[in-house]
């Protein structure tokens, strides 16, 4: 069996990573990416790891078990890491892997753009609400 060049590898591996071909698995990573608690989660890490409880403080109105499954699926995907201390009562605490760290810039750019230009597109929210009911 031939070897392929790496640069034919490569070539190959970014035709199959195309998240506009509907099998692609880079969508379940835009869709996982693009959830409001994952990215509320990825900018509340940025600054150090925290607790759960801590966690949640910061990230109001997510839920224990919203927050829960978010960090779970975090983990999954080597976002972050769970570290737990053997301590009474039980420790445990989240942090950004190097690979979510990566993530910071882009998810923080993503929250300033929202918090930026929420008041505009308000704004034409209700504009259209104004055009299309009546």
């Amino acid at each position: 069996m031939a070897t392929q060049p790496a640069a034919q590898r490569r070539a190959e591996a970014k035709v199959m990573y195309d998240a506009f071909v509907a099998t692609c698995p880079t969508r379940q990573v835009l869709a996982m990416i693009g959830d409001k608690w994952v990215g509320l989660t990825v900018a509340a890490l940025s600054n150090g790891p925290m607790r759960h409880g801590q966690l949640r403080a910061r990230i109001a109105g997510a839920s224990q078990k919203m927050l829960t499954q978010t960090l779970r699926l975090m983990e999954r995907d080597g976002l972050v890491t769970r570290t737990v201390t053997p301590t009474v009562p039980l420790r445990v605490d989240y942090e950004l892997t190097a690979l979510g760290r990566t993530l910071v810039p882009v998810l923080t750019a993503v929250k300033e753009w929202s918090e930026t230009h929420i008041a505009e597109i308000m704004a034409a929210r209700d504009a259209y609400e104004a055009r299309t009911s009546s």
